[in-house]
C-alpha cells in the first residue's frame, strides 16, 4: 500500500564537518517544512555545536527524534578527516537500514564530502553508490529536479577523460528505461525523454567524435523499438532551453557537469537530487558541504526543505516496505 498521510522521514546530517548539521537544524525549524515524523541520524555533538554557535533549536525541541551516531574521534570543523567520513557513512547506512526494514518511509540526506569518505577507507564516491550497495542493486540513477528541468545522468562521479569509455549502449538503455519507468512519480503528464549528445554539434556526423553514431543512436533505436518516447542525441547547448520550455519531460545527460550546470543555473538552492531505482525513496540537496562558510552561520536550509517535501510526495506514491 502507498503511504497515505504522514511518511516517516529519515534525515541524515551528512558530513558533520560541513554545513550539514546547520542546515538540518534550519530545515527542521522552517515553517514550510512538511509536518511529518522526522528522525535525524548523525552525531548529536555536531548538532549541539551548531545550535550553540548560531542560536538554533535542537531537533528534540522541533519535534524530531535523534539517532545519535557517535564519531570515534574528534571531527575538525571545516576540514576533511577520516573521522568525519566514517561517522557520515555510518549515519547514512543506519538510516538506509531502517528504510530497508520499513522503520522509515524515505531518506533525505545532507551532503557528504568525497575526500573524507575516501580518507575513511570507503570506495564509494558518494551517496548514490553507497545506498545502491546497501540496497543490493546496481540499477540506479541520479536525477536532479528543479527550474523546470528533470535531468538524469548516465555517469556520475568520474573524470571527464573517462566518460567516453564509460558510455555503452547497454548502460544508456538501462538508465533511460529507468527514467521512463520512474517519470510518472514526478507528476510528468507524458514521458518524453531527450538524450544529450556527448560531443559538440552532436558529433557533426562523426567529425567531432563517434560516440553519437556508435553508442547513443543505437541505444535510442533499441528503446524506441520498445515503445519508449526518447529522441536525440541532441546538441546539449540548446537542448536544456527546449526542455525548460516544455518540449521534453526529462533530459538524460552524459556526465555530471553537462547535466548539473543547467539545473544549478536555473534553480541553485531550489533543486532536489533524487536517486532513481532504490527500494526506498531517497532525496538530497543540490549543493555540497560548504566548508568555506561552515563557521559563518549563513548556510541556507531551503534546498533541504525542498528535498523533504519531495521525499514526502514520492513516499506517498510509493509502496511502503513491510516492517521487520
Amino acid at each position: 500500500m502507498p503511504v497515505q498521510n504522514s511518511p516517516r522521514l529519515a534525515l541524515t546530517v551528512g558530513d558533520p564537518a560541513g554545513i550539514g548539521p546547520e542546515i538540518v537544524l534550519k530545515a527542521l525549524a522552517a515553517p514550510e517544512r512538511p509536518a511529518v515524523p522526522v528522525i535525524v541520524y548523525g552525531p548529536m555533538e555536531s548538532l549541539l555545536d551548531r545550535a550553540r554557535r548560531f542560536g538554533l533549536r535542537l531537533p528534540q525541541e522541533l519535534g524530531a527524534r535523534v539517532v545519535d551516531v557517535v564519531a570515534d574521534e574528534a571531527v575538525p570543523v571545516g576540514k576533511t578527516s577520516p573521522a568525519a567520513g566514517r561517522v557520515a557513512a555510518q549515519a547514512a547506512l543506519r538510516a538506509a537500514k531502517d528504510a530497508l526494514e520499513g522503520r522509515v518511509d524515505a531518506l533525505v540526506t545532507a551532503p557528504l564530502n568525497k575526500e573524507s569518505l575516501h580518507a575513511a577507507g570507503y570506495s564509494w564516491p558518494g551517496h548514490t553508490e553507497m545506498l545502491a550497495q546497501a540496497a543490493g542493486t546496481s540499477d540506479v540513477a541520479m536525477m536532479f529536479v528543479g527550474g523546470g528541468l528533470r535531468v538524469a545522468l548516465l555517469t556520475i562521479h568520474r573524470s571527464l577523460r573517462s566518460v567516453p569509455d564509460a558510455l555503452t549502449r547497454d548502460e544508456v538503455v538501462r538508465v533511460i528505461r529507468l527514467v521512463h519507468r520512474e517519470l510518472p512519480r514526478f507528476r510528468a503528464k507524458e514521458r518524453r525523454i531527450a538524450l544529450c549528445a556527448l560531443n559538440p554539434h552532436a558529433g557533426e556526423g562523426g567529425l567531432f567524435g563517434e560516440e553519437e553514431k556508435a553508442v547513443l543512436q543505437p541505444a535510442i533505436a533499441v528503446l524506441r523499438a520498445e515503445g519508449i518516447d526518447v529522441t536525440g542525441p541532441w546538441p546539449a547547448d540548446t537542448l536544456f532551453v527546449r526542455a525548460i520550455r516544455g518540449e521534453f519531460d526529462a533530459v538524460v545527460a552524459n556526465y555530471h557537469d553537462q547535466g548539473l550546470i543547467p539545473v544549478k543555473l536555473a534553480a541553485f538552492g531550489q533543486a532536489v537530487n533524487v536517486t532513481l531505482g532504490l527500494p526506498f525513496v531517497r532525496t538530497s540537496v543540490d549543493h555540497g558541504t560548504g566548508f568555506d562558510i561552515v563557521e559563518k552561520g549563513v548556510a541556507d536550509g531551503s534546498s533541504l526543505v525542498l528535498a523533504m517535501k519531495a521525499a514526502v510526495d514520492l513516499a506517498r506514491s510509493s509502496p511502503r516496505p513491510a516492517s521487520t
